[in-house]
């Protein structure tokens, strides 16, 4: 799988609709939303909104969101956020994980096990380390690759630190009405 991007990026709308699969280093798909609506295309960045949207695990597990999400992938950057817009406030889950590509209507990225979790108080917290000890050993991460993972941690954590527009709630709160209402046309 590719970590660039391509001319395919010059073709989104908003309003498309996408899959988004998340793969592990190995190549082997890790889970798989069935719904990611195109909300914003950015130079570095796109917006996605889903709810309530259909996810299904390796091992075929499935289960359904529970909540409006707003998601932000990166073209270069490895990591992307998702808002979860909740009752009692947005919390937000953030892998850590490679650029993302776009490929036959399917957003891809390979997921790196470290997340951050934010909580709508501003506390966060560094979920799943031992799971990224692990597979880096066992899929035998590259010392270079350990750099890359580490830094994205760190360049995540300081943009959340510096209020980085993925951390706008009102935007976020903005992006989930444009989701609706993007639906809404869907519909008719």
């Amino acid at each position: 799988m590719e970590l660039g991007m391509s001319d395919k990026m010059k073709k989104i709308c908003i309003g498309d609709v996408y899959q988004i699969q998340c793969y592990k280093h190995n190549g082997k798909i890790h889970r798989a939303w069935n719904e990611a609506v195109v909300l914003d295309i950015k130079k570095d960045y796109i917006v996605f909104g889903n709810n309530k949207t259909k996810v299904t695990e390796a091992e075929g597990n499935v289960w359904k969101t529970k909540e409006p999400a707003i998601m932000y992938f990166f073209k270069e950057r490895w990591y992307n956020v998702i808002a979860q817009i909740k009752k009692d406030g947005i919390y937000y889950y953030c892998n850590i994980a490679s650029p993302f590509i776009l490929e036959e209507n399917t957003i891809k990225y390979i997921d790196y096990d470290l997340d951050l979790r934010i909580f709508p108080n501003g506390e966060y917290k560094i979920l799943d380390r031992l799971e990224y000890q692990y597979h880096k050993k066992i899929m035998e991460y590259s010392d270079e690759l350990d750099i890359v993972v580490r830094r994205g941690l760190d360049e995540l954590i300081e943009d959340y630190k510096n209020h980085a527009v993925m951390f706008d709630r009102t935007l976020n709160l903005k992006y989930g009405e444009i989701y609706k209402k993007v639906k809404e046309d869907q519909i008719c």
